[in-house]
């Protein structure tokens, strides 16, 4: 069995834990970022419920700016409050929905310690979906698979 898939109760603050946390996070922060890089952004699907994750987010969050997230209004108290009831919404359908799970601030850069925050998974699905539909992670590929790919050939 999967360390990660038991109870937090059983673990308290075990730093092995948080570790791996960190890790499994980091790594489906570069998959995902190796994606953006490689193919068009609107061609990605990251679950099966994928348009209703958009519809759902776009009804709630009509305003929701996702070019550049402010973490400081997300995760201020008016900012959960209005989070929380569309994330319990998918508790039995997304699998993992509130695993913590990197997003980047600044959707025209890169993962770093600057532009990185902790959100549910959820929360990724919702903004990386509407930065993919709308347009938002197409510089991603522009910018970057071209230096990814001169930096292999070098």
């Amino acid at each position: 069995m999967d360390v990660l898939s038991r109870p937090a109760e059983e673990f308290e603050n075990d730093q092995s834990v948080e570790a791996m946390w960190a890790m499994k996070a980091f790594e489906h922060a570069e998959i995902y970022f190796n994606l953006l890089s490689s193919v068009d952004a609107k061609l990605l699907h990251l679950t099966p419920y994928d348009d209703s994750i958009y519809q759902i987010f776009r009804e709630e969050f009509p305003n929701f700016d996702v070019s550049v997230v402010n973490e400081n209004e997300l995760k201020s108290p008016a900012g959960k409050a209005k989070w929380r009831p569309f994330c319990e919404r998918f508790k039995n359908v997304i699998e993992d929905y509130s695993f913590g799970t990197l997003l980047r601030a600044d959707a025209s850069k890169e993962y770093d310690e600057q532009n990185s925050m902790l959100v549910t998974r959820i929360q990724f699905y919702a903004i990386e979906l509407a930065r993919n539909r709308e347009g938002v992670n197409d510089s991603i590929r522009k910018n970057f698979g071209c230096k990814k790919i001169e930096t292999e050939v070098s």
